[in-house]
């Protein structure tokens, strides 16, 4: 085995380290500046010889933003909105995908390609029919209107058959021979060894949901309805939108932190999620 040269340990530092520790900074930069400027005071923020850290660090911004904003009910929707959306989403995806891979009937790649093509679609396309649908329904300012109109997820049902196809087909005989079900196959057999691929469509679902803010925008107008990404436009709509700088970063801070906590916790299977099914033997 051959000694690294200085060379060569520089060659590497200039072609993966040096790109990883810019893209890091790039990322991580304004993320700290946030977290920092949410504990500083106004004249520390509007300046023109701006500091990272603060020089006279205060829970003031936190204050004035829980006081403005009913953030205790806020925080609540976000969490049933997302928690009921994600988990509806990802069962939806796991028994579509199941039902495209496993199941027998005509048509079925034209019905996938359907689905490949609503991934190409912007979601603005659908928002006015969607408006209409709902608010004829009753479904403006409740829970249902949130939630519905955005169910279908055709990036976890793409995910989850990728990933359903290199699963070996004995597994699957096996299971059938022994009268097993489609539902006993699905809940036994396939799920099972499926872990990691139904960890990251639940995260991307997740994350997708906790941060939707042009839909609950357009479908509620009560405070007590909103969720956290819509309820800080009551921050910014102040006469002085300046003057609220400190208490938007510290709103933003409420609103990363728990979809960061839930990143962290399952971030070791984003990786193995993602690419199982990308190589197939």
């Amino acid at each position: 085995m051959r000694a690294l040269t200085p060379r060569k340990l520089a060659d590497a530092a200039l072609s993966a380290y040096v790109p990883l520790l810019l893209a890091v900074i790039v990322v991580v930069f304004p993320l700290l500046w946030m977290v920092f400027s949410s504990f500083k005071p106004l004249p520390e923020i509007i300046t023109r010889t701006p500091e990272l850290f603060p020089a006279d660090p205060t829970w003031t911004n936190y204050a004035t933003a829980t006081d403005r904003l009913p953030f205790a009910q806020v925080f609540v929707n976000s969490v049933l909105v997302t928690t009921i959306g994600s988990a509806i989403k990802v069962a939806l995806a796991i028994l579509t995908a199941y039902g495209l891979v496993f199941v027998r009937f005509p048509f079925k790649n034209v019905i996938f390609a359907g689905l490949l093509v609503t991934l190409m679609v912007p979601p603005q396309v659908s928002l006015l029919p969607n408006y209409t649908l709902i608010t004829a329904f009753g479904g403006a300012d409740t829970y249902w209107g949130i939630i519905l109109p955005g169910l279908g997820t055709a990036f976890g049902t793409f995910l989850m058959r990728q990933h359903f196809r290199t699963l070996p087909p004995s597994l699957l005989e096996a299971a059938e021979l022994d009268g097993a079900g489609h539902w006993r196959r699905l809940t036994r057999v396939v799920l099972p060894v499926s872990g990691p691929t139904v960890a990251t469509v639940a995260l991307v679902t997740i994350v997708n949901e906790w941060n939707d803010y042009l839909w609950p925008l357009v479908i509620v107008s009560r405070p007590d309805m909103m969720t956290l990404p819509v309820g800080l436009t009551l921050l910014a709509n102040v006469d002085n939108r300046a003057a609220a700088y400190g208490q938007l970063m510290a709103g933003s801070v409420a609103v990363i932190v728990p979809v960061l906590i839930v990143f962290i916790a399952l971030q070791r299977h984003i990786i193995a999620g993602l690419t199982q099914g990308a190589v197939k033997d």
